[in-house]
């Protein structure tokens, strides 16, 4: 009966990092097909601004990479790419936290609550990978 609800838990863990994964993905193609849009949505600013959208395309080509190397690998890799998701999330936390002030506060809360969500998800399955 444990063994079960362990195989429940680390499946929930696999589910939630898939959808990471997938919403990586997307916003990795969102910030590379309109880096404009995705600017504005995220409150860093709608209007022209080559730099900033240079910047997102980055953003945008490094969330393509973790979220499609994730769902695209085996079992051993996506343990691999968990860990480097969690390290990406939580630097990705720690810099938003670092810059608030210097940025418009919503661009500061939706990176802080997006990155640290992905975060919490990531160690929770590096944890469970880890005293598997």
């Amino acid at each position: 009966m444990a063994d079960a609800k362990q195989d429940q838990k680390r499946e929930r863990l696999d589910d939630l990092l898939l959808h990471v994964a997938r919403v990586r993905l997307a916003l990795g193609v969102a910030g590379l097909a309109a880096p404009r849009l995705a600017a504005r949505l995220t409150g860093l600013g709608g209007g022209p601004d080559a730099g900033r959208d240079y910047l997102v395309r980055i953003f945008a080509s490094r969330e393509i990479a973790m979220g499609a190397g994730y769902l695209l690998a085996d079992r051993a890799g996506r343990r691999t790419l968990a860990r480097y998701g969690l390290l990406v999330d939580v630097l990705d936390t720690a810099a938003a936290v670092k810059t608030r002030g210097g940025v418009p506060a919503r661009a500061t809360a939706v990176a802080v609550a997006v990155a640290g969500a992905c975060a919490a998800i990531g160690a929770a399955k590096t944890a469970k990978d880890l005293l598997d």
